[in-house]
């Protein structure tokens, strides 16, 4: 798989010219077209849309369905990134199915398939082959050119739309979120997270061309402040379309994971048009038992250690209102990593008041990493600032200075925080 271009891993490259779904197309018509057939829904955004789209999941298969998710990018194995129920997809069976897919692959006039393209294909063939009820689909960047964007889902959704992948989707809300909303097919239901206007407003423009039904978290589905919330999870009140959800509770933490809960709770609901009906039991046991690593999780305690995959501005702000308000500790020790094209200024601005040293660094992926020396230029408090060469040595210097009452954060890129859980699994204590 490595041998195919990944976009995922290039900082730079021509957006329009690369990335093309009528390559993605033929691909699976070459495979059978094992997408069609199988219930599907598809979930697009700028944050929240993996989360979203685990709780979907979860909700299905508590329900007894047999549920797939299709997620990206992983954080230590690629087999994360297919999943049915809690079982990510076998290494027996994704060899044997690479092997299918190589052959096709290696006779494909013209370009050749992407390693994104690809592997959504593998999934496409290992949902087909297990049979599963539904398959929930996370979009990897945009919307209307993804390789993900062929299914015919029974519902859609767009999480929030905040500036990310400018170089690729646009450099305003309008634009970008004109891309997320390429999924919303014509008489389509579509659920709409929490937006900013302009976004809003491209979204809705788009949807009433498509003579889309439009469901938004905030007006037509109400989610409440949480009742209670803590290091382990939030209690919360959701009104939905069809019914009220009193207590429900979920372990991810932070209220953007609050609406991201009434978000997926739409979703469900949204499939009662299509002659679905879910339990409101089998709703509350899939957000309790939802799990979805890298996203303000504890990984131990004296000193607590969280991992958090923000990568943009609004990602770092919900991560700091989090840190302020489910969690108790005295200093702040800040291990940061962030890739090239992102918005190094957003990403610091929250987080550097509630800080108390910040230990720069860089993931294992050299095409993507922004240098740590050009980080430092950001920040304004530079007596707090140390500068590492990789974050084994950064998680020893935070290891160095924290006490048993601070806290220790790893964040700014998802590929620093899949490099920190495998570093930190293996870490002696």
């Amino acid at each position: 798989m490595d041998s195919f271009v990944n976009y995922e891993k290039r900082a730079c490259y021509n957006y329009r010219n690369s990335v093309k779904l009528e390559r993605m197309q033929r691909l699976a018509e070459r495979l059978g077209s094992p997408h069609l057939g199988i219930k599907s829904i598809h979930i697009a955004g700028t944050k929240g849309k993996g989360s979203t789209a685990a709780m979907v999941q979860s909700i299905l298969t508590a329900h007894g369905y047999r549920a797939g998710l299709y997620t990206s990018p992983h954080l230590v194995t690629v087999r994360e990134r297919i999943r049915i129920g809690d079982a990510l997809i076998g290494e027996d069976d994704t060899a044997r199915l690479v092997g299918k897919l190589r052959e096709i692959a290696d006779g494909f006039s013209g370009e050749r398939p992407t390693f994104f393209e690809l592997y959504t294909a593998l999934a496409f063939m290992y949902f087909k082959e297990r049979d599963v009820d539904f398959a929930v689909y996370e979009v990897g960047m945009g919307g209307r050119f993804d390789a993900t964007n062929i299914v015919t889902p029974l519902a859609v959704a767009i999480t929030p739309v905040s500036y990310d992948h400018t170089e690729c989707l646009g450099l305003d809300l309008r634009s970008i979120a004109s891309e997320k909303a390429g999924i919303i097919k014509r008489y389509s239901v579509c659920v709409l997270g929490p937006q900013e206007d302009e976004a809003l407003g491209a979204i809705e423009s788009i949807a009433a061309s498509k003579d889309a039904a439009l469901y938004k978290v905030g007006s037509d589905i109400i989610f409440e402040d949480a009742v209670s919330c803590d290091e382990t999870k939030e209690v919360f009140n959701v009104f939905g379309l069809f019914g009220e959800y009193p207590l429900c509770e979920i372990s991810l933490l932070g209220e953007h994971q609050i609406a991201n809960a009434a978000t997926a709770i739409g979703i469900i609901e949204a499939l009662r048009f299509s002659g679905i009906t879910i339990t409101q039991g089998s709703i509350r046991e899939g957000l309790k038992c939802v799990k979805w690593p890298g996203r303000v999780e504890v990984m131990r305690r004296d000193p607590l250690v969280i991992l958090d995959g923000a990568h943009n501005g609004a990602s770092a702000k919900a991560l700091a209102r989090t840190l302020r308000r489910n969690f108790r500790f005295k200093r702040l020790l800040l291990i940061l990593g962030i890739s090239k094209n992102k918005d190094i200024k957003g990403i610091i601005e929250p987080l550097e008041p509630i800080t108390d040293k910040v230990i720069l660094t860089k993931s294992n992926i050299p095409e993507r990493v922004e240098e740590p020396a050009a980080i430092a230029g950001f920040l304004r408090r530079t007596g707090k600032v140390t500068v590492t060469e990789n974050l084994k040595s950064a998680i020893d210097e935070a290891f160095s200075l924290a006490n048993a009452d601070d806290c220790v954060l790893i964040t700014g890129s998802i590929f620093l925080v899949g490099e920190a859980k495998a570093v930190l699994n293996e870490y002696k204590f």
